[in-house]
């Protein structure tokens, strides 16, 4: 096996590191549009050479397509131009817009959508580590569509990666993406903003973070050039979260100006039902 990866950071390089080391590629191409990018990937160890997208396409039994959603989706119809038997895969964290990119093509058999549900809030191919996929889920959308070569691949990808396979549309992944993933991030964001802007007055306030503080704001450290694409692709599901949860902060805010303790403590332990599923 051959394999090829466009887009060097973390999920990428992750994949890389442990394809190779568990044995499913023998080699690994890699693509990337920022040169210290790739001359990182080389150096570290988990890409065997560096290629230009036509090269890599045409040396490759698979191809992981690993780059932002908007590039992603760009490129895609590109790759299927030159693909014979091939097998594309996207590891993107959204599924509907790279899926209606290949929709039409006369080579949609030979993609499949994927999205490995890992990560860190890290960017870059120095963030790549081994063992990041473990035990996690790996989401494989419109199965229906791609062809039992691309289906078996893709399999054989999560079972190296020692992940467990479930099956879903594009359109039920991203509105499910949206809330347990999605929404974290943005209230990471919105929580690192708000603090961010009382620090200018009370340099102390960093001092007193404890791990509460620190594992909610740890998503705000993650790429705005991953993040903004994301959010832009599903916009109409991010929105409908944002004002569920807009609306929860608002309870909140009455409850504590109000004075009901009654309200507040409902809300605490109902909330804290997520531990059942958590």
């Amino acid at each position: 096996m051959t394999l090829s990866v466009i887009g060097l950071g973390l999920i990428g390089g992750s994949m890389a590191i442990d394809l190779k080391k568990r044995g499913f590629a023998q080699k690994v191409i890699g693509v990337d549009a920022d040169n210290l990018h790739a001359q990182t990937a080389l150096k570290i160890g988990f890409i065997d050479e560096i290629a230009d997208l036509e090269t890599a396409i045409s040396l490759s039994d698979l191809i992981i397509l690993a780059t932002p959603v908007n590039v992603a989706i760009s490129i895609l119809p590109k790759i299927l131009d030159k693909v014979e038997n091939q097998i594309v895969m996207d590891v993107c964290s959204t599924k509907t817009g790279i899926s209606a990119a290949a929709e039409k093509h006369s080579k949609r058999a030979n993609f499949l959508a994927a999205h490995p549900m890992a990560g860190t809030e890290f960017s870059g191919p120095w963030a790549a580590i081994s063992d990041m996929f473990d035990g996690k889920a790996g989401i494989i959308c419109d199965q229906e569509k791609s062809s039992p070569k691309a289906l078996e691949t893709v399999a054989k990808v999560f079972e190296t990666l020692n992940m467990r396979a479930v099956y879903m549309d594009s359109v039920s992944h991203d509105t499910h993406a949206a809330y347990v993933s999605h929404i974290s991030h943005i209230t990471s964001f919105a929580l690192a903003l708000t603090v961010l802007d009382k620090e200018k007055n009370e340099s102390h306030i960093f001092d007193l973070a404890g791990g509460g503080f620190r594992s909610t704001v740890r998503l705000a450290k993650s790429s705005a050039n991953m993040w903004v694409p994301i959010f832009q692709e599903n916009s109409k599901n991010v929105i409908e979260v944002l004002d569920t949860y807009i609306e929860k902060m608002q309870n909140f805010r009455d409850a504590i100006s109000d004075q009901n303790m009654d309200a507040l403590r409902e809300m605490i332990t109902t909330s804290n039902k997520i531990k059942r599923v958590i």
